[in-house]
């Protein structure tokens, strides 16, 4: 049944125009799901991460206004921009989202690498991977930005698509309410199958770059790093994975660890449940993937030379139904892979430890609210600043969790949290403007009566 499965997949994918090389990366994730392949990574096989380059000490050895710009000239910017912020309940590109002062997350990037450019003189290459669900909304965005454009260089290159699989049958999925919803995206591991195919590592070869610096969309803090490119350009890494030092709110997540003396980025579903005590001890196992990235062109080209093309990257089974939205649709598999976990296939691959400032990811309303909030300022490189420790974001996800339910409740703009330890809010609250937090500043309503916190409340100490 499931040969058969296969075979209808493969059909639909190339009816559909999908490279003969994405094809075959899904062939080969079909077959781990097929054999139900143990992605384990036990506890008893690896050591944690102790060995770590800091980002201060980077800093350090270029310091001031007189680094050598020659590796950012070298240096092309990808940014993972495929999510829909389905999470949130939009139906766009998350990246579309306002975020400071009217910008959204392209703007702010689209401008971090418009400033780089200026201050080093350099050329730097942006380029977006988007899916097939936020290319056009993205593309019309940065036609704001037409400087952005490079000589030879596309703006964009589109993310793959596969087809969902039928856990109970593991056929291609047939939806005809909407056929849209058959497909999926292959998790961002396909930016290596998607780079080769649609002629971009080619395009990006031919115009000199030679270090690709990684990280996704939703994340400002990643902004482009002179520092950062000569470190890793004089160094012997082929791959470097920026890391940060895990706290109680890390506990989930990938993390790196060493196994048969080679970093290895270990996922949530890729530990078994009597591993989860040590592997969520943060104690031990410092380090989590902040999933920004620096890998060298021609170690990539030596890497996919090695596997014909298809990376191989261990496979995360993510289960889901037919139709998101809807619970009551068909169980459905989408085979994915981490970006990241590629740091297995480069010998000498290191990390970087980073600070919070490079690791603002908005994968939630409680993150978007802290970005825009007085706790960050906007700089004039376009650089979100912390100007105090950032407070922990807990809001209420029945009345907070949907964009336009946040939006909202707070009409007049995020409170001020520059003083705040945590926010919790429990239950419909509604903010008036200039509300401030002090302290552990919390809202408790058990019931579903609106109310509404009023101007110039101050809330907690």
């Amino acid at each position: 049944m499931s040969e058969k499965g296969l075979i209808h997949a493969k059909t639909k994918m190339a009816r559909a125009g999908v490279h003969e090389i994405a094809i075959d990366v899904f062939a080969r994730f079909y077959d781990l799901l097929e054999r139900d392949v143990d992605a384990i990574i036990h506890e008893a096989d690896v050591s944690p991460l102790v060995d770590v380059m800091e980002l201060g000490d980077v800093f350090a050895e270029h310091a001031g206004e007189d680094i050598d710009p020659t590796a950012l000239s070298k240096t092309a910017v990808i940014k993972l921009n495929g999510g829909l912020g389905t999470s949130m309940g939009m139906q766009k590109a998350k990246s579309l989202l306002p975020v400071r002062d009217g910008l959204t997350f392209l703007d702010i990037i689209a401008r971090q690498v418009l400033e780089a450019r200026e201050r080093y003189g350099v050329t730097l290459p942006l380029v977006f991977m988007n899916s097939f669900r936020t290319e056009a909304d993205t593309l019309a965005a940065l036609e704001s930005y037409p400087e952005l454009k490079v000589e030879g260089i596309e703006l964009s290159m589109l993310q793959n698509q596969e087809p969902k699989i039928v856990a109970d049958t593991l056929e291609p999925l047939e939806f005809p309410a909407d056929p849209e919803l058959e497909w999926c995206p292959p998790g961002h591991g396909d930016l290596y199958t998607v780079l080769q195919t649609s002629g971009m590592l080619d395009a990006l070869e031919a115009a000199g770059i030679e270090i690709l610096n990684i990280s996704n969309a939703d994340n400002l803090g990643a902004y482009p790093s002179a520092s950062i490119a000569s470190w890793f350009e004089a160094s012997d890494a082929p791959f470097v994975a920026e890391v940060v030092r895990r706290t109680p709110a890390d506990r989930k997540g990938g993390h790196i660890v060493v196994r048969d003396g080679q970093l290895t980025l270990r996922e949530t579903a890729q530990i078994n449940a009597e591993d989860e005590a040590q592997a969520s001890d943060i104690s031990k196992h410092k380090f989590f993937n902040a999933n920004n990235l620096w890998i060298k062109v021609s170690a990539l080209r030596e890497v996919l030379a090695e596997h014909n093309g298809v990376m191989p990257l261990p496979l995360i089974r993510n289960e889901k139904t037919a139709d998101p939205s809807d619970p009551t649709t068909e169980k459905v598999v989408q085979l994915e892979s981490a970006m990241g976990a590629a740091i297995e296939l480069f010998p000498g691959a290191a990390a970087l430890r980073i600070d919070r400032s490079r690791f603002l990811p908005v994968k939630t309303t409680n993150d978007l609210l802290l970005v825009r909030s007085d706790v960050y300022d906007l700089t004039d490189r376009f650089r979100l600043e912390a100007l105090a420790e950032e407070p922990l974001i807990t809001l209420d996800p029945a009345h907070f969790g949907l964009i336009d339910d946040f939006e909202g409740r707070f009409p007049a703009g995020a409170p001020s949290l520059v003083h705040a330890k945590s926010l919790t809010v429990t239950g419909p609250w509604t903010f008036g403007a200039d509300v401030s937090a002090r302290g552990d500043a919390v809202l408790d309503a058990q019931d579903s009566v609106e109310r509404t916190v009023a101007d110039g409340t101050v809330i907690g100490e």
